[in-house]
C-alpha cells in the first residue's frame, strides 16, 4: 500500500497556480500563503490584491512552450539575486479556464479548456512534478447547463456517478479528468481532480443567499450546493499534504444543502422521480463532500447558516 500521509513537518511547498486571479484563486492563494507555501500565479491578468505576496506571470496556457517555460521560472524578480537557477515546482494547481459557457463560442471554450489542461498536466509530469491538482466542475453531473429542466439520475451526487453532460464546458472538464487519469497512470504521480461546486465569495452571502433560500428552484442547476472560496483553499492545502492516492476525483463542496429544511424531505418533494442510493445526512448537500471529509479530512468552516438568517 502507498503511503497516504504527508507530514506537515516538510514545510511549505513551491506551487505554480494557474488562473489565480479568478474568483476562486483570489481566495485560495491567500489561504495557501498563510499555510507557508510559496505561489507563482500564471494568468492573463494581474492578481487582484496588490499587497499579496504573489507574482503573476502572464502566460497563454494553450501554448505548450509557454507552459513548459512557466513551470521552470523564478517565482519573482528576487530569484535573480539569490538562490539556484529555476527548477520545476513541488505542486501544480490548475484552475485556469473559461469559467462557463457563453463567454466565447462553444468550440473555443472546449478546445481552450482541453488544450490548456493537457499542456499543464503534460509539462508538470515530464518535469517531474509529483502532485497536480486540477479544477473539474459540478457541471459534469449533467444538469447545470442542460437544455431546459433536467433531472439528476440519483442522490447524492458522488464521484462514481455516471456523468453525462450535454454542453461543451462540462465536456471539457470530463476530458480534463480523463487526461489527468491517463498521465497519473503513465507517470505514477498524484493528480486529484476537484469537481468544484458553485463558488461563493464572502460578500455573496448577504447579497445572494436570501434569494437562494427563498427561491430554491433557482438552485437546482447547482444541486442546492456550494463551496466557500476560502474552504476551497483548505481543500487544496489538504490535498497537497495527502500523497500516494494516484488519480482521484473529489467533489469540492461545503457540508450543507442551501434550503431551509432537511435534505431528504426537500429532494423528495422537488425531485419525486429521483432515487436515493444511500441514506443522507439531515442537511447533507446533494453534491456530497463525504469523500473529501473521509479521505482528506476536510472540516467545513464557512457554513452558510453562519452568515444568513433562516
Amino acid at each position: 500500500m502507498p503511503n497516504t500521509t504527508n507530514p506537515t513537518t516538510a514545510g511549505g511547498k513551491k506551487i505554480v497556480f494557474t488562473g489565480g486571479s479568478g474568483k476562486a484563486g483570489r481566495h485560495v492563494i491567500p489561504y495557501l500563503l498563510d499555510q507557508g507555501h510559496k505561489v507563482l500565479n500564471l494568468d492573463l491578468v494581474p492578481f487582484p490584491d496588490p499587497d499579496a505576496d504573489v507574482f503573476t506571470l502572464k502566460t497563454d496556457l494553450t501554448d505548450s512552450g509557454q507552459v513548459f517555460n512557466a513551470l521552470t521560472t523564478h517565482f519573482n524578480m528576487t530569484g535573480y539575486e539569490s538562490g539556484p537557477v529555476p527548477q520545476a515546482p513541488d505542486v501544480v494547481i490548475h484552475f485556469a479556464a473559461y469559467a462557463r459557457n457563453m463567454l466565447v463560442p462553444d468550440s473555443e471554450c472546449f478546445q481552450a479548456n482541453v488544450r490548456s489542461t493537457y499542456n499543464v498536466i503534460e509539462a508538470a509530469c515530464k518535469l517531474g512534478v509529483k502532485k497536480i491538482l486540477i479544477a473539474s466542475s459540478e457541471t459534469t453531473y449533467g444538469v447545470c447547463f442542460a437544455q431546459g429542466d433536467a433531472d439528476y439520475h440519483s442522490f447524492p451526487l458522488e464521484e462514481d456517478y455516471d456523468v453525462d453532460p450535454e454542453d461543451s464546458y462540462a465536456l471539457s472538464k470530463i476530458c480534463g479528468e480523463k487526461t489527468a487519469r491517463t498521465f497519473a497512470r503513465r507517470f505514477g504521480v498524484d493528480i486529484y481532480a476537484f469537481r468544484i461546486g458553485n463558488v461563493i465569495e464572502p460578500h455573496e452571502y448577504a447579497r445572494d443567499f436570501p434569494g437562494f433560500v427563498s427561491q430554491p428552484e433557482t438552485r437546482k442547476r447547482n444541486a442546492w450546493s456550494y463551496i466557500d472560496a476560502r474552504d476551497l483553499g483548505q481543500i487544496c492545502d489538504l490535498a497537497i499534504r495527502k500523497s500516494g492516492l494516484g488519480f482521484q476525483v473529489f467533489n469540492a463542496t461545503n457540508d450543507t444543502i442551501t434550503v431551509k429544511g432537511g435534505t431528504r424531505d426537500f429532494l423528495e418533494r422537488v425531485c419525486p422521480g429521483t432515487k436515493f442510493t444511500r441514506e443522507m445526512g439531515e442537511f447533507e448537500a446533494p453534491l456530497s463532500n463525504r469523500k473529501i471529509r473521509e479521505v482528506l479530512g476536510f472540516k467545513d468552516v464557512h457554513d452558510w447558516r453562519k452568515y444568513v438568517d433562516v
